[in-house]
């Protein structure tokens, strides 16, 4: 009897961060996605702004290692990528995307994207 109590801890401890881990989001949601503009993002923006967005477009250039450039199509802004993001696929400056991200205020504001879903 113990020893059977023990293999089922035991399996439980081992089993539970692959569930933990399989949907890192919590969530999956296929809904209507409230989006912000480029353009709405540079209105809004000044130096003490911090506010989340989530954007749709391309990356249209890389400016450096983690900086590119992003595009709605209309206005483009510098967005900075996380080193933590890691796609299966490669992106190309045609890809469409949607981005999430924090605007960070300053005399030209940026995007740090914190998560990207191609579209």
């Amino acid at each position: 009897m113990i020893k059977t109590t023990v293999y089922a801890i035991t399996a439980a401890l081992i089993i539970m961060p692959t569930v933990a881990l399989a949907n890192p989001n919590g969530m999956s949601y296929s809904g209507p996605i409230q989006t912000t503009t480029v353009s709405e993002v540079l209105e809004q923006t000044n130096l003490f702004s911090e506010q989340n967005v989530i954007l749709e477009g391309k990356l249209i250039k890389q400016i450096n290692a983690d900086t590119y450039v992003f595009s709605d199509g209309k206005n483009e802004i510098n967005v900075e990528v996380d080193d933590d993001i890691h796609l299966g696929q490669a992106i190309a400056p045609n890809t469409r995307l949607r981005v999430y991200g924090e605007v960070e205020g300053s005399a030209i504001p940026e995007v740090e994207i914190d998560k990207i879903q191609v579209l």
